[in-house]
């Protein structure tokens, strides 16, 4: 009887753990969030354009923007939103490159912008927050300057305020710039990147258009975000206690004022795809530990967890950050499976089940991204053209997991700072650690051998 029971409950607990889990906790909240959008889209929405538009103030921190600063000026003059209400402040961070005579040439090259160019050396928040103070305006738009606008980002992003009244804050659609990834000559450098760039077209078509319809939002943007100026002079402006800014403006928003956050999808800004492998550790590890640090500066009872099935800020602190380690478990787990009687072939199967769950998921979301880039036909055709990538979406995000992991556990004893050992660095500081803790069991080796020989010695 025993032996009958041990078969039946021990493959229950394996499913449970294996399938059950995450279909309850990823799979199923993203086909219920697909199901949303699909309801959403179909909504007809005609929006009023303003007889005048709104004087409209941009905050560009600018850190070493030598080479990107023009292109991103350029795409402002060349947007459709008239020159004569934006104002610019580019807020220089301590750089040190010659980002100011980039500025100097854009003053020349587009004398219809209205530029200034303000010092500062007290880190990025510290940067927004003397923009703020010195600006004027309707509305408050951050974009960074590495990247640029795309020609309707502004007039979409101001338009959706103006028509939603509801709403005190909006994150555009940040996206990788197809250009600059096919200008990798190596296909593996071109297919890293063409994965990257389907990760940020689900998380900001899909992912953040989701949060926005349910009021839920996480993060605003800090490449491209725009406030009502009487919101923000309202709040307690960016914090300068965390790298994460952005969410922390964000929460601010949600748990301070009470007020929705949102995202205007078709207001988009390009970036330029991650530069490798040790680029990519920095920043996802610098966005775990920015979420973390936000966590920390919030009462407990604004975040409870109980509410983990209707707030989706909760759920990502959860899924993300608490659940990291046992997550981390049941992917190591696999051997002790084997060891305990689980055959290899029963643990690939239902390891491949899980990822084929993801990767259906990932193309629902592809459906999405698919229709509300239509008013966009040359990103919407790249982004159609990368349809086989999505399948190796779910592979990289497994990658990514352990970045975040790692981001965790270097949180625990470390300083907050923008600046992040790569994973070269870490890798070396491992093998010279390792080299230390061989040279003293040498030592020690050594010693004993001596110490061996000379009672030998004695002996004879």
């Amino acid at each position: 009887m025993n032996n009958i029971m041990t078969h039946l409950v021990n493959p229950f607990f394996f499913w449970l753990a294996w399938i059950i889990i995450p279909l309850i906790v990823e799979v199923i909240p993203s086909i219920g969030s697909f199901f949303v959008l699909l309801h959403h889209k179909h909504k007809k929405e005609k929006m009023e354009r303003p007889a005048i538009w709104p004087d409209i103030v941009l905050i560009i921190p600018v850190y070493n923007s030598e080479n990107s600063l023009e292109g991103c000026l350029e795409s402002i003059n060349q947007s459709d939103y008239p020159n004569d209400h934006i104002e610019i402040y580019l807020v220089n961070n301590m750089s040190q490159d010659k980002s100011f005579e980039a500025f100097a040439r854009a003053q020349n090259a587009f004398p219809t912008l209205r530029m200034n160019w303000l010092n500062s050396d007290q880190g990025k928040s510290r940067a927004l927050n003397l923009a703020i103070y010195n600006s004027k305006g309707t509305y408050l738009i951050n974009i960074d300057s590495d990247g640029y606008l795309d020609r309707y980002a502004l007039s979409n992003m101001v338009l959706y305020l103006e028509n939603h009244r509801e709403y005190t804050c909006l994150t555009g659609s940040i996206l990788i710039r197809p250009d600059k990834i096919e200008h990798y000559k190596s296909f593996k450098s071109r297919l890293f990147r063409r994965i990257e760039f389907c990760e940020y077209a689900q998380a900001f078509l899909a992912g953040r258009n989701y949060a926005s319809e349910t009021n839920t939002m996480y993060t605003l943007s800090g490449a491209f975000s725009a406030f009502r100026m009487s919101s923000i002079r309202k709040s307690h402006l960016y914090n300068t206690e965390t790298i994460s800014e952005d969410t922390e403006i964000t929460f601010q928003m949600r748990y301070i004022q009470k007020q929705k956050v949102g995202i205007c999808v078709d207001a988009i800004y390009y970036t330029d795809p991650i530069e490798g492998v040790n680029k990519l550790y920095t920043q996802r590890q610098r966005w775990q530990r920015g979420s973390l640090e936000v966590a920390r500066l919030y009462p407990q009872s604004k975040l409870r967890p109980w509410r983990f099935v209707k707030d989706t800020n909760i759920h990502t602190l959860l899924f993300d950050h608490t659940f990291a380690f046992p997550r981390m478990i049941w992917y190591l787990a696999l051997i002790v499976l084997m060891a305990y009687g689980y055959s290899s072939t029963t643990v690939l199967l239902s390891m491949g089940a899980i990822f084929l769950f993801y990767i259906f998921c990932g193309y629902l979301y592809f459906y999405i991204g698919q229709y509300l880039l239509k008013p966009f036909p040359d990103i919407r055709e790249y982004y159609r053209k990368q349809w086989a990538v999505v399948a190796l979406l779910p592979f990289y995000n497994f990658v990514v997991f352990f970045i975040r992991l790692a981001g965790i556990i270097n949180s625990i004893n470390t300083t907050s700072s923008w600046k992040t050992d790569t994973l070269t660095r870490e890798f070396e500081k491992f093998r010279l650690a390792a080299r230390e803790q061989l040279g003293k069991v040498s030592g020690l080796i050594k010693k004993f051998r001596e110490l061996v020989n000379y009672e030998e010695e004695y002996y004879e």
